[in-house]
């Protein structure tokens, strides 16, 4: 059992640290933070979708920390809280839906996305162009890079890793 453990504990390491690299290969940068990336999200959502939601939460606030020390960008502390441990650690609700790569998914990025679109609201509102709603303005900004996320997210999980890490585990 403490193998088991350890393992566990390991992989969540190492599907960090794959993250974490993947984050840096950028297909799209936002201007206020945000981008579009070689997938950086699938390790974090592989690794809840095999180990569960907690272990998925942990590892996400873990790598939302790293983040928020490699890529700043910070307006207010509670806007931190929203855009790095929080944002990510929600990929890890990922684990809720073990047996179905497309809800699993698309609930962790979902959830990432809510956090974000709540900093943007309170946060970033003074970006909106004059005159635009606050809300659609958030909803834009952040969908416009974490939709294009979700698809890849999705497809690279499905097609490429389903059978070799996830049908196994089923």
């Amino acid at each position: 059992m403490q193998n088991k453990k350890l393992i566990i504990v390991l992989e969540g390491a190492i599907m960090i640290a794959i993250s974490l690299i993947l984050s840096f290969v950028k297909i799209f940068q936002a201007p206020y933070g945000g981008s579009i990336t070689l997938g950086s999200m699938v390790p974090i959502i592989l690794y809840s979708l095999r180990n569960g939601p907690f272990a998925g939460i942990v590892a996400g606030i873990a790598y939302g920390l790293l983040q928020l020390i490699i890529e700043p960008y910070i307006v207010h502390p509670v806007q931190v809280i929203l855009d790095y441990p929080l944002a990510f650690g929600l990929l890890g609700l990922s684990g809720f839906f073990k047996n179905n790569v497309f809800l699993g998914s698309f609930l962790g990025i979902f959830g990432r996305f809510v956090s974000h679109f709540l900093s943007g609201v309170v946060f970033f509102a003074s970006y909106a162009p004059k005159g635009m709603n606050v809300f659609l303005y958030s909803a834009l900004y952040n969908g416009s890079y974490l939709l294009p996320e979700f698809i890849i997210t999705f497809i690279v999980l499905r097609f490429v890793l389903y059978n070799r890490f996830l049908k196994q585990k089923e």
